[in-house]
C-alpha cells in the first residue's frame, strides 16, 4: 500500500481502477522498417479502431447533443475511408520505407496545408478536421490513451492536466474521480469536477506501474492510496457509504422550497457546461438554470459552430427545462480556455487580456451568430442571455445595440423570438463599483465569485503556487458582492451568484444577509444549498 498526498478540488470519496491518460508527443519520430506490407498492415488496424472511437463518440454525441452537433465524428469517419487521404499514407509507407505514424503524420500536414490554401470556406474548414484524424490514428499507433474509450467499468483517470474540453468529452457514467499533476484548485477544470460532482485532486504526478491497480481517491483528506490493504479498503467503504447515506438525506429535500425558518426566500439555480448537463440539473431539482457556460460548444468543435447547431442546443436545453429559466452566457473564450480556431495568439497576461467580450465586440460576426441562435431559441423557452467581462456602461450600451440589430433581423426574416431578459455578469472590481450605472441598463446581475475574486485579490487563479494566498472569503470580495446587491435593488432588478462562492454553505446565511436573490451552483451542490437555507434561522 502506498500512500501520496494531493491538494483536493472537489471532497468525496472514489474507490475504483486507476487509469492512465497519456498524451500524445507532438514530435513523430521517421524510423526506417523493413517490412512495408506489415507497416501497411498496422495503419489499417489503427484506423479501423479509429472509426470505431469515431461511431461510438458519434452514438454518444447523438444522445447527449443532438445529431446536428454529432454530425463532426460522422465526418471524421468518412474523411478516414477517404481513397486519396489513404493512397497518400500507403505510398509514403512504400516510397519512403518508414513508419506508419511518420506517414500518416506527414499525410495530416499535406492534407491540412492543402486545405488551408483553399479560397472556400468551406473546404478550408477540413483543414483542422484532417489533422484532428490523424493525430488520431498516431495515438492508437502510438499506443496512447486519448480518453475516448475509458472501458467497460468506471475508473479514476490519472494525467499530467486535463483541458476543460478533455474533461468534457469524457464519458461522465465511467468517472468515479480523477488526479492530475499539474493545475490549480480554482482552474475550470477543477470548477467542471465540482460540476460534475466526483471528487478531485491535484499536485499527484502519476506512476504508469498504477495503470489497472485498485486506487482510493479521498477528497476531503487530499490523499490517494494506491494498492490499500484489505484493512484500508474496508475503512474507505465504510466513508463511501457514510456520503452515499449524506446524499440520500439531502434527496429527501427534493420538491422543498430554499426558504429560511424565518420566510426569507432565494432561488436555487444550476450552472452547466453542455446540453447533457440538464439530466443533472433536473435530478437534483434545481429552479432553473444560472449559468450555460455557452463557450464549452466551441471548445468541443474543430471549427465555429453554426447558427443552427448553436440554436439546436439552446432550444434543447429550453426545452427539457419546461418553462423553467435557463441564462445563457455568451462565449467567454481566452483566458485558460483557448481555442486554435480563434487565432487568439500568444498574449503575457491572458487573464487580463483578449477574452469574453472583447473578442464578441471586435468580431462581431461571431457575436451575431451567437445571438441569432439564443434570440431564436428563445421561443422555445424561458431564455435569459447575459454577457461575461463587462467594465463599462459604454460596453453595455454596445452590446444593447447589436442585440437590437439582431432582433430586428430575424423579426423581418419571420422568425418569432420570445420575452428575452438581458443581463451582466459582475467580475470586475470596475463592474462592481459601478453597478450603480450598470443597473440602469440590464435586467439582472450575475456575480462571478470566481474572477472578480482572482481580479480584486491580484491572484492568477490558474497559478497552484498562489492557492495559499486565493482567500474567497477576503473581506474586500464580500463587501463587493454586498455591493452589487444593494444597486441592483436600488434600480429594481435582480442579482445573483453564479460562481463557485455561491455553493460555500459556510457564506450561506451571510448571502441572505445581503437580500442576494439566487444562488447558481453546481447540480451536486443544490440540495446542500437548499439545506443550509432552510437551517438558517
Amino acid at each position: 500500500m502506498n500512500i501520496w498526498e494531493g491538494k483536493k478540488i472537489n471532497s468525496g470519496v472514489a474507490i475504483g481502477k486507476a487509469k492512465i491518460l497519456k498524451k500524445a508527443d507532438n514530435l513523430v519520430k521517421r524510423i526506417s522498417i523493413d517490412d512495408a506490407d506489415a507497416e501497411k498492415q498496422r495503419y489499417d488496424a489503427a484506423k479501423e479502431k479509429a472509426i470505431e472511437q469515431l461511431m461510438a463518440l458519434y452514438d454518444k454525441a447523438v444522445k447527449e447533443v443532438g445529431e446536428v452537433n454529432a454530425q463532426i465524428f460522422e465526418v471524421h469517419s468518412m474523411m478516414l475511408e477517404d481513397d486519396d487521404y489513404n493512397d497518400s499514407v500507403y505510398n509514403i509507407i512504400e516510397s519512403q520505407m518508414v513508419n506508419a505514424e511518420y506517414a500518416v503524420a506527414t499525410t495530416g500536414d499535406n492534407f491540412s496545408d492543402m486545405f488551408a490554401n483553399m479560397e472556400d470556406e468551406y473546404f478550408k474548414a477540413r483543414a483542422a478536421d484532417v489533422k484532428d484524424i490523424s493525430e488520431r490514428v498516431v495515438n492508437i499507433l502510438a499506443g496512447v490513451d486519448t480518453g475516448d474509450d475509458m472501458g467497460d467499468e468506471p475508473v479514476i483517470i490519472f494525467a499530467e492536466d486535463l483541458a476543460p474540453s478533455e474533461t468534457v468529452q469524457m464519458d461522465k457514467s465511467k468517472l468515479l474521480g480523477f488526479v492530475t499533476h499539474l493545475g490549480s484548485a480554482n482552474s475550470h477544470t477543477a470548477i467542471l469536477a465540482r460540476t460534475m460532482g466526483i471528487p478531485a485532486l491535484i499536485g499527484i504526478e502519476a506512476d504508469d506501474s498504477w495503470n489497472g491497480k485498485t486506487a482510493i481517491l479521498d477528497g476531503y483528506s487530499g490523499r490517494l492510496i494506491i494498492d490499500p490493504d484489505e484493512d484500508t479498503l474496508k475503512e474507505y467503504e465504510a466513508k463511501r457509504q457514510k456520503d452515499l447515506e449524506y446524499k440520500e438525506l439531502l434527496l429527501s429535500l427534493k420538491g422543498k422550497e430554499n426558504v429560511t425558518q424565518s420566510g426569507q426566500k432565494i432561488n436555487i439555480y444550476a450552472n452547466i457546461g453542455k446540453v447533457s448537463d440538464v439530466a443533472a440539473v433536473l435530478d437534483n431539482d434545481a429552479g432553473g438554470i444560472g449559468l450555460f457556460r455557452s463557450e464549452f460548444l466551441y471548445l468541443e468543435k474543430d471549427t465555429f459552430p453554426t447558427e443552427e447547431e448553436q440554436f439546436n442546443a439552446y432550444r434543447q436545453v429550453a426545452e427539457n427545462m419546461a418553462g423553467k429559466k435557463v441564462i445563457i452566457r455568451t462565449l467567454d473564450i481566452g483566458a485558460d480556455k483557448q481555442v486554435d480556431y480563434f487565432n487568439l495568439g500568444k498574449e503575457d497576461n491572458p487573464a487580463l487580456g483578449y477574452r469574453a467580450i472583447r473578442i464578441c465586440l471586435t468580431q462581431p460576426d461571431i457575436f451575431k451568430t451567437q445571438l441569432r441562435a439564443l434570440f431564436r431559441a428563445s421561443y422555445h423557452g424561458n431564455i435569459a442571455i447575459m454577457y461575461p467581462m463587462i467594465i463599462s456602461v459604454d460596453e453595455v450600451r454596445k452590446i444593447k445595440k447589436i442585440a437590437e440589430e439582431v432582433k430586428a433581423e430575424l423579426i423581418s426574416e419571420g422568425f418569432k423570438i420570445g420575452n428575452v431578459e438581458q443581463g451582466i455578469m459582475i467580475e470586475t472590481p470596475a463592474a462592481a463599483v459601478i453597478s450603480d450605472l450598470l443597473a440602469k441598463e440590464v435586467d439582472f446581475f450575475s456575480i462571478g465569485t470566481n474572477d472578480l475574486t482572482q481580479y480584486t485579490l491580484a491572484i492568477d487563479r490558474q497559478n497552484s503556487k498562489l492557492d495559499e494566498f486565493y482567500d474567497s472569503h477576503h473581506e474586500a470580495v464580500l463587501r463587493l458582492i454586498e455591493m452589487v446587491v444593494k444597486n441592483a435593488h436600488k434600480e429594481g432588478i435582480w442579482a445573483g451568484i453564479c460562481g463557485e462562492l455561491g455553493a460555500d454553505t459556510t457564506l450561506t446565511e451571510r448571502f441572505l444577509e445581503m437580500g442576494l436573490d439566487e444562488l447558481s451552483v453546481s447540480p451536486a451542490r443544490v440540495l446542500a444549498v437548499r439545506k443550509a437555507v432552510r437551517d438558517t434561522k
